[in-house]
């Protein structure tokens, strides 16, 4: 960038200054979506460097797994909850892309993962996705791509029921409020495959279960989960 280009860049930012989408600071130089204190002092969980991690036993005895992870965890009130609803509700879909391109390098890491073929993001019903525009997990999952080398196959497994929000229900009912609710696409594309499916916040895994319930149906799949957050 030459010195004018410096100063036009410096002039535009007091106009209208770019924020970090996790603690509202401006920011500076080169940087973009979220800053470099809060790239620093996020609550990473480091369940890359630990196989029995929390997400991991939340799903023994359910479902199989290779490998379970999340980049962060999720607290109320905290810089992670204001990154993810600034990414889901407020037209944002970069962050998603951004997380997933930490989250890649750390997975990197990770040896039961070098082997992954492919990444499903958890999808969103067809008119949700009209509504909001774009699938946060999808963007997530791009960014996990990036790094893994692996292929997003975003249209793979559907959502066929538009269910209600998981938010306040009971772990029972989020159970129930799943049942039946996804179904694969060419299926057969997935034989002997390892697959990364992902999400934004695991809770009580309830939507990953589902998901992976119909995705461990297909011949010698192998499958591993990644999140953005696991909510505390």
């Amino acid at each position: 960038m030459n010195l004018r280009n410096s100063y036009l860049s410096h002039f535009v930012d007091l106009l209208f200054p770019r924020l970090c989408q996790a603690c509202k600071a401006s920011l500076v130089g080169t940087e973009e979506l979220i800053c470099t204190n809060c790239l620093f002092d996020l609550p990473y969980t480091n369940f890359h460097q630990q196989a029995d991690n929390i997400v991991a036993r939340q799903f023994w005895g359910k479902i199989p797994l290779q490998y379970a992870y999340a980049l962060l965890y999720f607290e109320k009130g905290g810089k992670v909850q204001h990154l993810i609803h600034q990414f889901k509700y407020k037209d944002m879909p970069k962050i998603g892309d951004r997380l997933g391109q930490i989250a890649g390098e750390q997975l990197l890491q990770v040896a039961a993962l070098t082997d992954v073929d492919h990444i499903i993001p958890v999808p969103l019903h067809r008119s949700r996705l009209r509504e909001r525009g774009y699938n946060q997990s999808t963007h997530f999952a791009n960014g996990l791509a990036q790094r893994l080398q692996a292929t997003v196959l975003d249209r793979t497994l559907i959502r066929t029921v538009r269910t209600s929000t998981q938010t306040r229900k009971s772990r029972f009912d989020r159970y129930l409020n799943m049942q039946e609710v996804f179904a694969l696409n060419a299926p057969e594309l997935l034989h002997n495959k390892h697959i990364l499916l992902v999400d934004d916040i695991v809770t009580t895994g309830s939507t990953l279960e589902a998901c992976a319930h119909e995705l461990l149906a297909v011949p010698g799949l192998r499958l591993s989960i990644a999140t953005i957050a696991y909510a505390l």
